[in-house]
């Protein structure tokens, strides 16, 4: 079971060497993550965009330019196309995020005709795996940047995603906690009704994983608060995945885990052809670089 985000690239490693190919790879956060991993010997990477611009952002970062393959494509939109293009081609088994905006990311991941789709009606999710320094493991939650708002069918496939990221990172039976305002069960409060729902079928079988819901954020995480509310079960307190009901709970989570509590993250778009590397902007290098090795380490 891995339990540190350093340990991940360890796992890399012993599956060898991935082909990263980044869009719009324009600014020294992204060409510093992809230079760090290569010399980690988790990938091989190919950068798409601006070849001058890349090239002077590599001499003023002291990165030897010359260790990656670049394609000229000087537009952001155009950058992300041909990115795309590339894996489609079989040149590349994880596409990241560079200087691009989100939008526009993921418009090239989803054109029905040139994109990374898979046959059918695929879910396309987000998954994070945070190392907070005030729990005792890393947490696997659920989406914070692709679906606003998902209706039943897609928690059921964002669970399921947060439940395969936990096996990749060798958690055999996930404990997996469907978070919502209260552990109450109230019918009034549909995360309350989805939570309970899926839980359901967790205990039938439908669900490969240990499921418990609703359960409010802080009996999720902390056995203290299980206890003096009477919670019982294997996963309250000792979650190792959360489910949020929507965009706004987890992107809050996200920030405030990152901003306050300092936490190191890994984070990638799953659902399609390959593992997509989805940092935001400002993300750091390291967390960029966690974030290769962790798509990396779900290339099947």
């Amino acid at each position: 079971m891995i339990r540190k985000l350093d340990e991940i690239i360890e796992a890399v490693k012993a599956k060898g060497k991935r082909r990263l190919v980044a869009a719009y790879a324009n600014d020294s956060h992204t060409i510093g993550a992809a230079s760090m991993a290569m010399d980690l010997g988790i990938v091989e990477a190919t950068l798409v965009g601006d070849e001058q611009t890349i090239k002077d952002v590599c001499a003023k970062e002291g990165i030897d330019v010359n260790k990656f393959r670049i394609v000229q494509e000087a537009n952001e939109q155009a950058a992300a196309n041909k990115a795309v293009e590339l894996i489609n081609a079989g040149e590349g088994d994880i596409l990241m995020k560079g200087l691009c905006s989100t939008d526009k990311y993921m418009r090239a991941i989803l054109n029905k005709e040139k994109g990374l789709m898979p046959a059918g009606k695929p879910v396309l999710s987000h998954v994070t795996v945070f190392e907070v320094p005030a729990y005792h493991k890393l947490l696997i939650t659920s989406d914070v940047a692709v679906i606003p708002a998902p209706d039943f069918k897609q928690k059921v496939a964002i669970t399921n995603y947060v439940i395969n990221t936990a096996k990749t990172l060798g958690i055999d039976n996930p404990k997996v906690a469907m978070i919502a305002p209260t552990e109450q069960m109230s019918v009034g409060i549909p995360s309350c009704v989805d939570a309970a729902l899926i839980a359901a079928m967790a205990n039938r079988g439908q669900i490969k994983a240990l499921v418990d819901g609703p359960l409010a954020l802080d009996v999720a995480i902390d056995k203290e608060s299980a206890t003096i509310k009477k919670l019982k079960g294997e996963v309250a307190g000792d979650a190792d995945c959360l489910v949020w009901p929507n965009i706004e709970a987890g992107n809050v989570f996200y920030k405030s885990c990152t901003k306050f509590a300092k936490a190191e993250l890994a984070a990638m778009v799953v659902g399609a052809k390959v593992p997509c590397v989805l940092s935001s902007r400002g993300d750091s290098t390291k967390t960029k670089m966690y974030s290769i090795a962790l798509a990396a380490l779900s290339c099947k």
